[in-house]
């Protein structure tokens, strides 16, 4: 095959990967009753490129337990500032992070708000109306 194929080729298999990503950031942003809606009473377990990364429980009253994987979970509270949710965690108190979600056909999805253009979003296929097996500090919370 001549080079200008192959180019065209890998042109077309990167738009074609591209797709789902961009038809889901299309999705409107979730308000903040729908995220409520959706996620209160729920744990979900995120992945970031196919890859475990993380699980929240969402509580009741705004509340949260975040773990990144394989860490000690953190209690915190999300609010809402616009078309975007935001976090805040009692062992990290200066950090504010600021997610907008979507619910699409492969999940929810999470776009941190200032991320750079074409970063995967966060994406939670699954959810559980259990509790989170929290490692530690607070085993058991």
């Amino acid at each position: 095959m001549s080079a200008r194929t192959l180019r065209a080729i890998a042109l077309a298999l990167a738009g074609a990967a591209a797709a789902p990503v961009a038809r889901a950031l299309d999705a409107p942003a979730l308000s903040a009753p729908e995220f409520e809606a959706l996620t209160t009473g729920h744990t979900f377990f995120y992945t970031l490129d196919g890859r475990p990364f993380g699980a929240e429980q969402y509580l009741p009253g705004h509340r949260v337990i975040w773990a990144f994987t394989g860490a000690d979970c953190e209690k915190g509270a999300w609010t809402a500032e616009g078309d975007s949710i935001c976090f805040t965690y009692e062992t990290r108190p200066g950090l504010h992070q600021c997610w907008r979600f979507r619910q699409t056909a492969q999940g929810l999805q999470g776009s941190f708000v200032g991320a750079a253009p074409g970063e995967p979003p966060l994406v939670a296929r699954q959810s559980s109306p259990e509790p989170m097996a929290c490692l530690g500090p607070d085993v058991g919370v």
